[in-house]
């Protein structure tokens, strides 16, 4: 399973993650920070979790590109 979370409110709007991963990430409109398309909020924390392990790849690009490192990528059994 491939576990993908965002912290939000540490996002600083640069569009990096967008850029990169567009099926995955998108740019609120209300407050223009990053959004982690399908996942499910827990205190600010944004987790997408998938047995698709194609999402791997975008999604660790858009962490690699991330400039305030608040997107992660793990791979777990």
């Amino acid at each position: 399973m491939v576990v993908v979370t965002l912290q939000r409110n540490k996002c600083i709007g640069c569009n990096y993650c967008v850029e990169v991963a567009p099926q995955y990430f998108q740019m609120s409109k209300k407050d223009g920070k990053s959004v982690l398309l399908k996942s499910v909020d827990s205190k600010g924390f944004y987790t997408l979790k998938s047995h698709n392990y194609s999402i791997l790849d975008a999604c660790e690009a858009a962490s690699k590109a991330c400039p305030v490192k608040i997107i992660s990528v793990k791979e777990t059994n």
